[in-house]
């Protein structure tokens, strides 16, 4: 039984966008739960698959534990969960009230306006703990639509962290924040049984995207990586400005 009551041909396209999410998360540690959601609106109302991203995105650090584990600031990690502990049911209750499409046009036009800022040439440098708690805060706050990674990944690139620093750090910030999202969802009911039978049936096709996406990371240099990350935030950031209007 297809979940969410897709058709076999709109199971199908959400099938392509999880190889296509499973890759670009694989080469740069985010954007995976934004373009699921992309995908996914194409042809049903995303909301129902936040839960299922969330849960793939768990088993999905299982599987690069050993090779990122060595790479993470757990500093930044602390910090940023730190904020979002509050910004998680905020988020969630938020989107509830005031709907998942003036979240996402403000989200957008803030990451939009971050990446022009960022290929000027921004640079903020190393920042504190209260900076990490702060951006935390709107990373749980945006993970109310499942795009919590794109607040932290502006901040880290306008920092300039390297990128095998940068991808190890997001991936597990990014498994803290799903580990609090989820009772916050469970909570507020939007935890189904199709939300498990979905993240099954999807999650050979995102694995199958990570391998790829992984590989393809082994070989990147950092200036390609910088460049990817900007034209991939402003890139999911115009869709979901679209999404948000039309």
């Amino acid at each position: 039984m297809i979940p969410f009551g897709l058709t076999g041909a709109e199971a199908g396209l959400v099938a392509a966008g999880m190889v296509v999410a499973g890759y670009v998360r694989g080469y740069s540690g985010f954007g995976f739960a934004a373009l699921v959601m992309l995908f996914a609106a194409l042809v049903t109302d995303p909301f129902p698959f936040v839960p299922v991203v969330i849960l793939a995105d768990i088993v999905m650090t299982l599987g690069q534990a050993r090779g990122i584990w060595a790479h993470i600031d757990w500093r930044r990690v602390a910090g940023l969960f730190a904020g979002c502990l509050v910004g998680v049911p905020v988020g969630v209750a938020a989107v509830q009230w005031a709907g998942a499409d003036l979240g996402r046009a403000v989200l957008s036009v803030f990451v939009l306006a971050m990446c022009a800022l960022l290929l000027a040439g921004w640079y903020i440098g190393r920042q504190g703990l209260g900076a990490h708690v702060g951006v935390g805060a709107v990373s749980g706050l945006a993970n109310g639509m499942a795009v919590g990674g794109l607040p932290v990944a502006v901040f880290f690139t306008a920092q300039g962290v390297a990128p095998v620093v940068f991808r190890a750090t997001v991936i597990a910030y990014f498994t803290a924040l799903d580990l609090w999202s989820l009772p916050v969802l469970w909570q507020a009911g939007q935890i189904t049984r199709d939300s498990f039978v979905a993240t099954a049936l999807g999650l050979p096709f995102m694995l199958a995207g990570l391998a790829l996406g992984d590989r393809r990371f082994a070989r990147t240099s950092p200036q390609d990586f910088r460049r990817f990350a900007i034209l991939l935030l402003a890139g999911l950031s115009v869709a979901g400005l679209l999404r948000s209007v039309t």
